[in-house]
């Protein structure tokens, strides 16, 4: 963070100051809640959870070197108190990023926000310094948090906005006003909770109207494919740039293809030219995801053969998303066992079909949560479409929504012994040590909670002790 006085933070945030003798004394190191994370002249946010209260480490971080605690009661050692902890955390947030004048691009979607966040930094850093979210810490705590991590020198801050209902992108956009604005997609995520795909599109669509207008260097950038995205142009008064395959999008892909392991391949066409894209990805869906960066880019000043370059290069920064290990044993396991949705449950599917080509394919998959309603209908959908895509074996794990996919693949037509459903992750990793063979791609995919990243953890350890003989 920049350098702030005590004093002037706690003008900033509406607080009083306690128990501190200098208010003078400046924080000149992170904001941080882990009080693992602390270092000298940091500031130490003390929230109240469900589990452990953050005043209880005041004394413990302040001797490990922070400046102060902020907090919402005296601590005993230097704190600045004010009545709502997290409204002060995103005050200061607003504070320094006007102060700082940093180019803020916001993005938001159902489905591939992490991975877009994570192309658009590996690009945009080769031109400036940037700052973006690290992981998926995209809520009213997260997102404060990361542009406070902001310096001087940061000329690009880029921000994943989630949304867990109407009016929290206007929130976080209050927070840190973007002038780039970027809609990936509407989907089916979350729709227990927001009650419908329009309902969704409502939420995300908050993000353009935070834009400024296009006099003042707004612009919003839509997936031209997804016709609720699109919509989203008479939402704003920003320039209206469109990215996809659509023929009328400003960004778009042309002959896309994918190699013989499944990473996509495609000519990047922008309003400055085209240039030849072969990306570390694997999956076609990451496609619209690199248009989506390369639009963001490019309205920034990057030329199409810079683009291009920084796609080709790019990786994954985020864990268990599409992580590609190939055992000494030959076997294939990829990790996208971080979340899952309709849309994403989906993609990754498409990407082991093309992985597996000529190999045999497993998709190792539990529940996708906060479907409501739809709970059954898109269970089924997965699992027909496993079928559909010759997935060599399903294994469904868990409860009740598990057995709506191997149900769903039953019913399309896995008969036999392609689909099984197991009571839990250690069931799969029984079964999959037992019929493994070289050559195999593994695909783990489920909702957080289900935690079936122990699954491909177990794996890659067993292939590392070579357990897996050759059959």
């Amino acid at each position: 963070m920049i350098a702030l006085s005590l004093a002037e933070i706690a003008a900033v945030v509406g607080g009083q100051t306690h128990d501190i003798p200098d208010p003078s004394a400046q924080v000149t190191g992170p904001v941080v809640r882990d009080s693992r994370e602390v270092e000298p002249g940091s500031l130490f946010v003390a929230f109240v959870g469900e589990h452990v209260d953050g005043h209880d480490y005041a004394a413990a971080v302040v001797e490990a070197g922070a400046a102060a605690v902020l907090a919402s009661r005296p601590v005993g050692v230097p704190a600045i108190v004010v009545d709502d902890v997290q409204a002060a955390l995103g005050a200061l947030a607003r504070h320094v990023v006007h102060k700082l004048g940093t180019t803020l691009v916001a993005l938001t979607g159902s489905a591939g926000k992490t991975s877009t966040k994570d192309l658009i930094a590996q690009v945009l850093r080769r031109k400036a310094p940037t700052v973006f979210t690290p992981g998926s810490l995209n809520n009213e705590i997260g997102l404060p948090l990361t542009a406070l991590s902001a310096t001087e020198e940061t000329k690009f801050l880029v921000l994943e906005m989630g949304a867990r209902g109407i009016g929290h992108i206007r929130y976080l956009a209050d927070l840190t006003p973007p002038k780039v604005g970027l809609v990936l997609n509407v989907g089916t995520a979350h729709i227990g909770e927001f009650g419908g795909r329009e309902q969704i599109a409502q939420a995300k669509g908050e993000l353009v109207e935070s834009l400024p207008p296009a006099s003042e260097g707004g612009t919003a950038i839509l997936n031209a494919d997804d016709p609720l995205v699109r919509a989203m142009a008479s939402r704003t008064q920003a320039k209206v740039v469109l990215f996809g395959e659509s023929g009328e999008a400003d960004v778009r892909a042309e002959n896309v293809r994918l190699t013989d392991s499944g990473q996509p391949v495609f000519s990047l066409r922008t309003p400055s030219g085209c240039s030849d894209v072969t990306m570390r990805l694997y999956g076609e869906h990451h496609v619209s995801n690199a248009l989506a960066a390369a639009a963001v880019a490019h309205e920034l000043g990057m030329s199409v053969e810079e683009i291009a370059t920084a796609l080709s290069e790019a990786g994954s920064l985020s864990r268990w998303r599409m992580e590609v290990t190939e055992r000494p044993d030959g076997v294939t396991i990829v990790n996208d066992a971080y979340n899952a949705n309709p849309e994403s449950m989906r993609a990754a599917l498409r990407a082991l079909a093309a992985m597996g080509r000529g190999r045999r394919t497993w998709a190792v998959l539990g529940k996708m949560a906060e479907l409501g309603d739809e709970a059954l209908a898109e269970h089924d959908a997965v699992g027909r479409l496993a079928v559909r895509l010759n997935v060599g074996k399903l294994v469904a794990v868990g409860g009740r929504e598990a057995s709506w996919l191997q149900l769903g693949a039953y019913n399309e037509g896995s008969w036999g012994e392609e689909s099984v459903h197991v009571s839990d992750a250690q069931a799969a990793v029984d079964l999959l040590r037992s019929e493994l063979r070289p050559g195999d791609v593994v695909l783990v995919k489920a909702s957080r909670s289900v935690g079936l990243e122990s699954v491909a953890q177990a794996l890659l350890a067993t292939g590392a002790e070579g357990e897996v003989a050759a059959r």
